[in-house]
């Protein structure tokens, strides 16, 4: 009966004691729940007076015990209960229900701690933040190729720089990260190609490049060599300062007038410029400014009459030009250009220009970096640096990996030292080519050699190493040390062309490339290598560019960088 009698009130509960009191939505729970308990109470009252059958049927007053007469049905007007009416409910809010159940909680049950407090959003929900809408719209896509031609997809967010991204894939293709790599912006059909800075947005940069542009992954180590060694960078017939001065400004001073906002640096000297509309070439004399790139109209004359603007720095950035001197007739083979930044197809807008020497060139190149970008590059340089400083607790002049690496040890005596003459570090070396030759010579009395045997390792073993790329032609090996950097020390080995036993190593030195011959040398039925006719000799190549990464030799320059090629 109890039971029939809950089921009546689901429905007969009447609309005075069901008026709820909202608030800013919010529902009063503890009236709703005393109204139910007040309703529950008055209606067992009436069980009392009222008696029920067990088909949920009153009996009448004077029937009461009366078996087989079936009163009518009990209406619940009868009881003085009349129908409810619906109300509707509000909902309610999430922050008011956390506080109550946060009073209601007891004191010695302590709240639980959110395990992922990432996975939720600020507001507490469990709404996970990366399917959120306005943050997957700040992430783009970009195809990164390497140097084989081997591409790879990248998602990076709109703010993500060059310096990032090369960051990214350095650790991804397990690559040494020496501050060394670059994101090249690279445009087959003009046949341009230039470095990022480290600063720049790379989705900025690719929304201003056409759908047959692409970026390309690889190693410049002239980024910041101007840094290092400005002299290099900037000769004296070429600054304005310097000339007024006859040529007695500091190194550090001349970087300081280009990095100086206030100063005015100016380089000068004569161009090439192609016409627009045509193949021919004029001779000029321009001057790089601040302000941007002007020609002189007379002669030399710098005077305001005579200038005219040929490009600004702002919305233009230069290029270095890839297709090669016959295809522009140009007059020498050391070409670059300025492009407007949101040209993108045009091969009118672009300015074709070319220098006399390598030198010249990269003093035009670099001097427009600086005056664009200033006191930015300088930032961009010392970041790896001051990344590096907490790890060494002392200061050292900055070398390459190679040099850092390697060094001539003298391990004769009862503790080892460091040795610092050449010459003492040659004749080193060459008694420990000995003993390496005796060892092998001993090894190869004693058996017979097998596939796994040191002479047998020496003739393919180099082949394993980064700076190794097998047979490439000359003009190949040319075009991979201009990518990479015309900087002192860079160098590779390839196969040599006219002699299918020897090999060749290619070197940068003062802006030009050179090429030695390594020649085979047969002694007591062994094999040795050698770059000065058999008066040092290694036992592969290894030895020989571990040997010349400490000292120069017969070569211009120590080995310092070696020129890699890195599939993604």
């Amino acid at each position: 009966i109890q039971s029939d009698l809950q089921s009546v009130v689901t429905w007969t509960v009447p609309l005075e004691r069901l008026r709820v009191k909202c608030q800013d939505d919010d529902v009063d729970l503890e009236a709703l729940v005393n109204d139910m308990n007040s309703s529950f109470e008055t209606l067992y009252s009436h069980t009392d007076s009222s008696p029920l059958l067990h088909n949920g049927h009153a009996l009448l007053p004077g029937l009461h015990g009366h078996r087989g007469q079936v009163p009518a049905p009990l209406r619940p007007c009868s009881l003085g209960i009349r129908r409810s009416q619906p109300i509707h409910v509000h909902a309610v809010r999430y922050g008011r229900l956390q506080e109550e159940e946060q009073q209601v909680r007891p004191a010695s049950l302590p709240a639980i701690p959110n395990p992922f407090p990432e996975l939720c959003s600020p507001s507490g929900s469990p709404v996970l933040t990366t399917l959120q809408p306005n943050q997957a719209s700040n992430t783009h896509i970009i195809k990164v190729f390497g140097e084989d031609g081997t591409g790879k997809v990248v998602e990076v967010p709109a703010d993500m720089t060059a310096r990032d991204v090369c960051q990214l894939l350095v650790l991804r293709s397990h690559c040494v990260d020496d501050n060394c790599w670059s994101l090249v912006e690279h445009h087959p059909l003009l046949g341009l190609e230039r470095s990022l800075e480290d600063h720049e947005l790379v989705v900025q940069v690719q929304a201003c490049m056409s759908s047959e542009s692409r970026f390309v992954f690889r190693k410049n180590y002239a980024k910041y060599e101007f840094f290092k060694n400005p002299l290099n960078f900037f000769p004296e017939q070429m600054v304005a300062l310097c000339q007024e001065s006859n040529g007695t400004i500091p190194p550090s001073q001349l970087l300081k007038n280009f990095l100086n906002s206030s100063c005015c640096p100016e380089i000068q000297g004569f161009l090439y410029l192609k016409e627009t509309g045509r193949k021919s070439w004029k001779k000029l004399c321009m001057f790089l400014r601040r302000s941007g790139l002007y020609y002189s109209t007379k002669a030399t004359s710098k005077e305001p009459r005579h200038l005219q603007l040929l490009s600004d720095l702002e919305e233009s950035c230069m290029f270095t030009v890839t297709t090669g001197r016959k295809m522009h007739n140009a007059p020498t083979d050391y070409l670059f250009c300025i492009k407007p930044v949101k040209v993108q197809r045009e091969q009118k807008e672009v300015r074709m220009l070319c220098a006399e020497d390598e030198q010249s060139r990269t003093c035009w190149m670099t001097a427009f970096r600086l005056l664009k970008y200033g006191i930015q590059l300088y930032q961009n340089f010392k970041i790896p640096q001051q990344r590096k400083a907490p790890l060494a607790p002392f200061s050292a002049p900055v070398r390459s990996v190679s040099e850092n690496s390697l060094v001539a040890m003298d391990f004769s005596g009862r503790t080892g030292r460091v040795i610092d003459n050449p010459v003492e570090a040659q004749s080193a070396a060459m008694e420990e080519g000995h003993s390496w030759r005796k060892r092998s010579q001993r090894m190869n009395v004693l058996r017979s050699p097998s596939p796994l045997h040191p002479s047998s390792l020496s003739s393919v073993i180099h082949r394993t190493q980064l700076w190794f790329h097998g047979r490439i032609v000359r003009e190949e090996s040319h075009r991979m040390i201009m990518q990479q950097g015309q900087v002192d020390g860079l160098f590779l080995v390839r196969d040599s062309q006219s002699n299918p036993k020897a090999f060749v190593l290619t070197l940068c030195h003062h802006q030009k490339i050179k090429h030695f011959q390594i020649l085979p040398f047969e002694e007591d039925g062994q094999i040795f290598f050698s770059l000065d006719e058999g008066t040092t000799k290694f036992n592969d190549l290894i030895h020989l560019v571990e040997f010349y990464q400490l000292n120069r030799g017969v070569l211009p320059c120590k080995l310092k960088h070696p020129c890699t090629v890195i599939a993604l």
